[in-house]
């Protein structure tokens, strides 16, 4: 008569303990390369935004700066007025530009628009950079006016730039300085510093938006 054995299929309880190990030592670095790939690509997304943002300002930058220039057509020689304003209110200074309540103009431009001979007036048009914002994030509006009986409502208001790190994460460099000479500058520089809100770890970028004058 045959004796049935037990089965003996299965793991020992040493068995399990290394497999519990081993399963550690790869989980472990897998669950930290899958952490750090997470967080590259937030980071790699928030920079990839605030790019975006800086080169859609600096194509308007340039061609606000390109077209700056004010003529006094009241003399024969038709001359050239001071053009550009900063730290400005919205309804003061030579150009306001911008509704009630808007923060001061962080730099303004004003050009003459389609000048038609020195007997004549032709309309200006009006640009403020500002930034807004009671707290973070800060962003960058791009104003435009015309001179027209109510140059404080604008034709347009757009953000150029979001999440700045700060109110004051923005200057304005005129070549030749200053920027209130008569003499329309040649160049202009606006330096940014914008920050990824997502992330508190990832560094401020930092950009600087240039415009050339055309020489007319």
């Amino acid at each position: 008569m045959l004796r049935l054995r037990r089965d003996e299929t299965g793991f020992t309880l040493i068995e399990l303990l290394i497999a519990i190990v081993i399963l550690g030592i790869i989980a472990v670095p897998l669950g930290n390369t899958m952490i750090g790939y997470l967080h590259n690509t937030d980071a790699t997304a928030g920079r990839f935004t605030e790019s975006h943002d800086i080169q859609i300002a600096t194509a308007y930058f340039a061609e606000d700066v390109a077209s700056i220039g004010v003529r006094d057509f009241t003399s024969t020689s038709a001359p050239f007025l001071q053009s550009v304003e900063q730290n400005v209110p919205v309804a003061g200074g030579k150009y306001p530009c911008g509704a009630a309540g808007t923060p001061d103009a962080m730099v303004r431009f004003a050009w003459t628009d389609f000048p038609t001979g020195p007997s004549t007036t032709p309309p200006q048009k009006r640009v403020a950079y500002v930034i807004e914002g009671s707290a973070a994030p800060w962003s960058l509006h791009r104003i435009t006016c015309s001179d027209s009986a109510s140059p404080t409502t604008p034709t347009s208001d757009i953000v150029v730039v979001h999440d700045l790190a700060s109110a004051t994460a923005a200057s304005v460099a005129c070549t030749p300085s200053p920027c209130s000479s008569t003499t329309p500058p040649k160049r202009i520089d606006l330096s940014l510093s914008v920050h990824d809100t997502a992330s508190s770890s990832t560094p401020n970028y930092t950009a600087t938006l240039s415009g050339q004058r055309r020489q007319t």
